[in-house]
Formats: structure tokens, C-alpha cells, sequence
């Protein structure tokens, strides 16, 4: 599903000025992951690096060419353990929050 450029902006527009927003996006994205939807989870990420940090300064920050990370949170990528949890750890961060798993 492709998101609107008026969606984006109004995630974006939100993102800024609500920092609890900010971490719904995050948590939202990490659950989409663990219920087996890594289509939306990555989507939902995406959406979260452009509304927070943006892929240059997250490139910068994991040392990895932003090219890359764009292609590993595309529609057919897939970004490996480590390079998945590097860039939560450094989203966590920039958005204020420490995401724990516990069990239901």
C-alpha cells in the first residue's frame, strides 16, 4: 500500500510536535514485526526514520550508506538481526524511549 505524500506530511507534522506519538509510531512498528507483518512493520519504520532522525543522519549514525538502509526497509528487503535491532537501538534513542518485550 502506498502511502500519500499529504499521509507523510501529516505523520511528519505530528511526529514533530508529539513526542508520545513518536513512540506510538515505534511501538507500532516493532509490533507489527512480531505479529509476522513485516510489510507494515517496515513501512511503519520507514515513517518513523523520515518523521524523527531521517535515513542520512541514521546512515551516519550506524555507518552505513543510507542507500542501504533505504533498500533493507523497502518493499522487498530485508534487513538482517543485526542491522534490524542497530537501527531500533539508535530510533530508541533519538525518540526518548526503551521498547522491552514481555510475554502475554
Amino acid at each position: 500500500m502506498a502511502l500519500t505524500r499529504e499521509f507523510r506530511e501529516t505523520v511528519y507534522n505530528r511526529a514533530q510536535r508529539d513526542g508520545a506519538f513518536r513512540k506510538a509510531l515505534l511501538t507500532e512498528a516493532v509490533n507489527a514485526y512480531l505479529d509476522g507483518d513485516d510489510i507494515t512493520g517496515k513501512a511503519v519504520l520507514q515513517e518513523v526514520i523520515n518523521a524523527t532522525v531521517g535515513f542520512e543522519q541514521l546512515a551516519a549514525d550506524l555507518r552505513k550508506p543510507s542507500k542501504s538502509l533505504h533498500r533493507m526497509l523497502g518493499p522487498r528487503g530485508n534487513p538482517n538481526t543485526a542491522n534490524f535491532f542497530a537501527i531500533l537501538r539508535a530510533l530508541q534513542k533519538r525518540v526518548g524511549v526503551r521498547l522491552t518485550v514481555r510475554a502475554a
